[in-house]
């Protein structure tokens, strides 16, 4: 069983700056992805980003310049940098856990992030 808790979710002004972090515990495939989602209310659940155990990254355009992934693997802990922020911003941030090899994934609980304008 894998278990991830995210924190760092909260309220700031436009423009501000969040970190977002996600811890995972349990028996954890050293060789996976781990990303981040958010839901805004009403709509879909969509990708933010993501990176692999080696450190490759990838990001939605729309976060593209101002939101930064990166991992600690000794921590099992995928951290999302968010700077510049918008209202459009505002969602619930999920972190995600694939398995490379067997595909199995794991969802956070979620953390509330809201941008005031």
């Amino acid at each position: 069983q894998v278990r991830l808790v995210e924190s760092g979710g909260g309220l700031v002004q436009a423009g501000g700056s969040l970190r977002l972090s996600c811890t995972a515990s349990g028996s954890i495939s050293s060789i996976n992805v781990m990303g981040w989602y958010r839901q805004a209310p009403g709509k879909q659940r969509e990708w933010v980003a993501q990176i692999a155990s080696g450190g490759s990254t990838n990001y939605a355009d729309s976060v593209k310049g101002r939101f930064t992934i990166s991992r600690d693997n000794a921590k099992n802990t995928v951290y999302l940098q968010m700077n510049s922020l918008k209202p459009e911003d505002t969602a619930v941030y999920y972190c995600k856990l694939v398995a490379t090899i067997t595909g199995y994934f794991y969802w956070g609980q979620g953390t509330q992030v809201t941008v005031s304008s």
